[in-house]
């Protein structure tokens, strides 16, 4: 069999032969559709909120959404627990066929589904049912694919072998932005808001059969028939990665000191960038789409560059310095992106900085499980209008039963409301107009009500998200190879695909709501980044102390 280069950098030793290319091509093919289905949601989470959760108030309504994207976040390492059983017990190759049609079909579902408006509270309800299922059908696929390649690459080259399954989940990113932003320009904004958001997910039943296609190729890994053959597998694995303290240690220390950081800076760079231009800076989601997506292009040859990099120095060292990087910079990248995407906030921000003057017990969580709260005190119907125009706030305690007031910068001040003691068509007839005079105070102090297209600091924008993204490709580009030597044979699947899915399901897919809430809570929109600093600076302190480097161990033994 003729072997041939694949290009990695700087190597001459890094060939890789026609069978490894067809289990490194199908495996990365397989995640990218699996990534795709499950990032769609996340990048149309705005329209989302308006068909399906329709029937409360658009923040309710918007914080829904989040959760609902959450949701396939909060259920992965469920999926890992069963899907990791089954390729343990299974195998490798038919666990991670299975996984991919459960994907591919709630996807399609979800391109069918009729809106609230037609089916009332049904359709959140499948909405929901349906991201479960994508997450649990996730949960079970990273873990196969990522130990399915690992264990066909040779020693040495676990990390650049891995790292095109590591490139997959950026690579479905790109391609949801891709196929969006295609079907917004084909079909306009107006018929995209209607129907047109529909297409991405139905296309995705094509991606499906190609994909299974070609997965249908591949035979099972050397290590798991070797495994069976020699009467070595786990007939309990479930059992000997959780309940033996030696191997569930090692399952927290994956956790705690490699895949908590990892997960919040790859959701940071990628998902929490992306709501703060959209939602805070106010920025068009098509010039959002198109700038993230190029910085993501140019970003993503380094999941290759750090896979290999760790063949020869090691995961451990480019993980934690990805992860310390970050944690010290975001800050000021983050202040520099609203300097570029939106300056006309940033210039009225710094102009006419507002201040709440309130009485604190005023102030209420705005957060309502059903939807069907007023929130009507003088602190709420000042800092709800803030949030929703993406202002920026101090908080200033007044003396107790002081009715709220905004004020902004040395040039207005809007005394607020009590609707507390009106009814609910005199407080939404009140609040209507106190809104329309507050969007015209802010508009006088030079607060954009969205960014101007034509002042965004374009090529700034990029440059800014593709640091971001150079991040994510440092901690994420070694982390399979990381997670699957830390395991034997016949709990591999079992034991790396939980740490891996708490700490991306968990840890990361909480993080946009996470920090969505807590500059609610706050008022300054750069508060959320305090979650992704403090995980990342835990991770740094306990991989440090803890993870043992694995690079040079025998999968085998």
């Amino acid at each position: 069999m003729t072997d041939s280069a694949i290009g990695a950098p700087g190597d001459e030793e890094y060939v890789v032969g026609k069978n490894d290319k067809l289990v490194i091509l199908a495996s990365s093919v397989g995640t990218v559709i699996e990534w795709y289905d499950f990032y769609l949601y996340g990048s149309l989470a705005a329209i989302i909120t308006v068909q399906f959760f329709s029937g409360v108030n658009e923040t309710t309504g918007y914080i829904f959404a989040l959760m609902a994207f959450a949701a396939g976040f909060a259920v992965r390492p469920f999926g890992a627990i069963v899907f990791g059983r089954l390729g343990d017990l299974w195998g490798r190759k038919n666990t991670f066929l299975v996984t991919m049609l459960l994907m591919g079909l709630s996807t399609f579902v979800v391109g069918l589904l009729p809106p609230y408006a037609a089916i009332g509270i049904a359709a959140p309800i499948i909405l929901v049912l349906m991201r479960l299922i994508q997450g649990l059908a996730l949960g079970g696929e990273y873990g196969g694919a990522a130990t399915y390649v690992a264990e066909h690459a040779p020693r040495g080259k676990r990390g650049f072998y891995t790292s095109f399954i590591q490139i997959t989940a950026t690579a479905g990113l790109v391609l949801s932005l891709v196929v969006i932003l295609g079907v917004r320009l084909a079909v306009g904004e107006e018929a995209f808001a209607s129907w047109g958001w529909r297409i991405p997910f139905l296309v995705s039943i094509i991606l499906l059969a190609v994909s299974l296609w070609i997965r249908l190729k591949l035979a099972e890994s050397p290590s798991f028939k070797r495994m069976k053959a020699e009467g070595k597998g786990s007939k309990t694995p479930l059992k000997d990665s959780f309940g033996k303290w030696p191997n569930l240690k090692l399952v927290l220390i994956a956790l705690l000191g490699l895949t908590a950081g990892q997960a919040v800076i790859w959701y940071t760079g990628q998902f929490y960038a992306l709501f703060f231009l959209e939602r805070v800076m106010k920025v068009d989601a098509t010039l959002v789409y198109v700038l993230l997506t190029i910085a993501l292009l140019a970003a993503s040859p380094f999941f290759i560059f750090w896979g290999w990099l760790s063949d020869k120095v090691g995961r451990k060292p480019i993980i934690l310095a990805g992860c310390l990087i970050a944690a010290l910079t975001y800050f000021p990248l983050f202040n520099a992106l609203t300097q570029a995407a939106n300056p006309r906030l940033a210039a009225a921000a710094a102009s006419a900085p507002v201040v709440v003057y309130a009485d604190p017990a005023d102030c209420n969580v705005q957060f309502d499980p059903v939807g069907k709260t007023v929130f009507n005190q003088s602190c709420d119907v000042a800092k709800s209008h803030l949030a929703k125009a993406g202002v920026t706030y101090t908080n200033i305690e007044a003396p107790a039963g002081t009715v709220a007031e905004v004020r902004i910068g040395d040039q207005s001040v809007i005394p607020s409301f009590r609707g507390d003691a009106m009814s609910t068509a005199d407080f939404a007839a009140q609040k209507k107009t106190w809104d329309a005079g507050m969007s015209a105070a802010l508009t006088a102090a030079g607060y954009p009500a969205k960014a101007d297209s034509a002042l965004v600091n374009k090529p700034m924008v990029v440059l800014i998200l593709f640091i971001l993204g150079f991040y994510v490709t440092m901690v994420y580009g070694p982390i399979a190879a990381a997670l699957v030597e830390m395991f034997p044979t016949n709990i591999r699947y079992t034991s790396m695909s939980l740490p891996y899915h708490i700490g991306n399901g968990w840890f990361g897919g909480f993080l946009p709501t996470t920090a969505f809430a807590i500059v609610a809570a706050t008022g300054n929109i750069y508060s959320g980044l305090w979650y992704p600093i403090i995980v990342a600076l835990a991770t740094v302190v306990l991989g440090f102390l803890l993870v043992k480097e694995g690079k040079d161990v025998d999968l085998n033994a």
